[in-house]
């Protein structure tokens, strides 16, 4: 295992946040079970006091994650010059069998962890919290891949060794590379650039209706969920070459280098953030009967539709704005 300050962070925040996780699994089951909000039994306090402890750990858990995804992609950015071949992160999660399906794993547990702070965050809003049982009947579908990503990182990182011989992002980004990422990269790039115009502009637009009307909300889960996919197709197959003013260079991840300004972080977070906020607003969707919860709830959904549709016009913006600055269309 390579020791550095980012992947020591990482393993202990990986490690607090998998402890937390599993400690608030075990009182999972019996809140969905045995809670009563109309008793005032002892086994009741007890559970309501649990539930306090574990929404805490719970929400701590998550917000370490949401940070954990930026942090892994830097410190596999920050290893690269470590390992003959690599050029950036794509060579270092390559450097082991481990280090794409972390990172895989650790986007998808970033999607569910919003969505669940999402609906915790409705359940604090109504008196009687009559999302309870429901958020303790999810927890395992948003744990179980927190844990698994923390798993993967730490046999990621314990497989590393300075002497492995990696692939550069130009081979697996290239046309012989093989895999979804290289399908991604080697699509047409007005094919590319039609996919993140289109797909990411009508999430947007879906956001700014159901900001303004209160209606569409599974118009805008479905369509964010799409635009992440579109989005980042577009971002390697057509906003990366006129980065890189290379036709040839379609890595996502070269964005992050300091030599091209760090302009991946924006783009990749307002991708990020998009679909986590607008597949949150699907989330909440079923709950709006709940009788308590049907004044806040539209509210809180316009507020998200709102977050996920700067997300996505700030995308836009950012890719408009690299391709005109670009020096590829002299």
């Amino acid at each position: 295992m390579i020791l550095s300050p980012p992947v020591l962070a990482l393993q202990a925040g990986a490690a607090a946040s998998s402890g937390f996780l599993l400690y608030a699994l075990r009182w999972a089951a019996p809140v969905v079970r045995r809670w009563d909000p109309a008793s005032g039994s002892r086994a009741q306090l007890r559970l309501e006091r649990r539930a306090l402890l574990v929404g805490v750990l719970v929400r701590t858990a998550l917000a370490v994650q949401l940070a954990s995804l930026a942090l892994f992609v830097h410190a596999s950015d920050a290893l690269a010059p470590m390992f003959t071949g690599a050029m950036c992160a794509a060579g270092t999660l390559s450097a082991s069998p481990y280090g794409w399906p972390a990172l895989a794993v650790q986007v998808a547990a970033t999607v569910l962890a919003g969505a669940w702070l999402a609906l915790d965050r409705a359940d604090g809003l109504a008196p009687d919290q009559p999302l309870v049982r429901v958020k303790h009947a999810l927890l395992p579908a948003v744990a179980i891949p927190v844990v698994a990503g923390a798993a993967l990182q730490a046999a990621h990182f314990f497989a590393l060794r300075p002497e492995i011989i990696t692939s550069c992002c130009g081979s697996l980004f290239g046309r012989e590379g093989r895999g979804g990422w290289a399908g991604l990269a080697w699509l047409p790039a007005r094919t590319a650039g039609a996919l993140l115009v289109a797909v990411p502009g009508a999430a947007a637009l879906a956001a700014l209706v159901l900001r303004r009307t209160g209606r569409g909300a599974w118009a805008v889960a479905a369509l964010s969920a799409l635009a992440g996919p579109a989005a980042a197709a577009g971002v390697i197959a057509w906003v990366s070459p006129y980065v890189y003013e290379a036709p040839g260079h379609r890595c996502p991840f070269c964005l992050l280098q300091p030599e091209q300004g760090w302009v991946g972080y924006p783009l990749h977070a307002a991708l990020l953030a998009g679909c986590v906020a607008g597949v949150a607003v699907g989330v909440l969707q079923p709950f709006r009967r709940v009788p308590s919860l049907a004044a806040p709830l539209p509210a809180l959904q316009r507020r998200l539709a709102g977050a996920a549709a700067l997300a996505w016009v700030a995308l836009l913006a950012g890719a408009a704005a690299l391709v005109a600055a670009s020096g590829l269309h002299a």
